[in-house]
């Protein structure tokens, strides 16, 4: 059994008794003499969140879409975490694990549920908007109001297919667009001058040569104007 270490024997000069509560003078702390000379460590008062932050939720959003490489199969693929997990939860699920299938069965309902909430509200907004703005642009016209612009989107713009259930702006949405728009009806208003143009020069060039430059701008022209026929199909309305 080891013998306990004598305390050290206070000096014989001393005038107060060193024990429990009683340090020896040397080592005591010195009036304005700071307890911690080399201050915080640098940083340490960073670690302690915002009272508006939830820092949780981000470290599990950030793990959630780390990427790792899982094995599919015959070869080795990156996907995020989340998506791991799932394809996880899913393969048990097929392979007749009661508890994987419970859950992936809940987590489907779950996720098609949310999005048909959205889509229906999506829809009953669209048309809300439609019914509101095509009341206010008749009342303008009844009472002969003409210096408001129209809404953008504009109310016919708004496609509600009640067979699908869906909602759609076809259009400019915004004057940005609006600017887009105008530009590239522009750039076929030229095209179509640029082909009727031609049209009139074959009318009267009797110049093989000639004509068969005039047929080759031709039918650039037209696929110009094909062009800008399906980008305004789809931007314009």
């Amino acid at each position: 059994m080891k013998k306990k270490a004598n305390l050290p024997m206070p000096r014989a000069d001393a005038d107060y008794e060193v024990g429990y509560g009683k340090p020896p003078e040397n080592t005591r702390f010195k009036a304005g003499k700071s307890g911690n000379p080399k201050g915080r460590p640098r940083g340490a008062k960073n670690k302690r969140p915002k009272l508006n932050e939830e820092r949780l939720k981000g470290i599990i959003l950030d793990e959630a879409y780390r990427d790792i490489t899982v094995r599919d199969g015959n070869r080795n693929v990156t996907v995020p975490m989340a998506q791991a997990i799932v394809r996880a939860m899913a393969v048990n699920a097929a392979k007749g694990q009661h508890r994987s299938q419970r859950l992936f069965a809940e987590l489907l309902s779950a996720t098609e549920s949310q999005n048909r909430q959205l889509s229906d509200e999506w829809v009953q907004t669209a048309i809300a908007y439609k019914v509101e703005w095509d009341k206010e642009l008749q009342r303008r016209k009844d009472h002969g109001i003409t210096h408001l612009p129209d809404p953008l989107p504009h109310p016919d713009q708004v496609r509600i297919d009640f067979k699908t259930g869906e909602a759609r702006i076809q259009g400019p949405m915004c004057k940005e667009d609006v600017a887009e728009l105008e530009k590239w009806q522009d750039q076929r208003a030229m095209w179509q001058e640029e082909l009727d143009e031609i049209n009139k020069d074959l009318e009267t060039e009797r110049d093989e040569g000639i004509r068969e430059l005039l047929l080759d701008e031709k039918a650039h022209a037209k696929k110009m104007l094909a062009l800008l026929d399906r980008l305004l199909e789809a931007i314009g309305y």
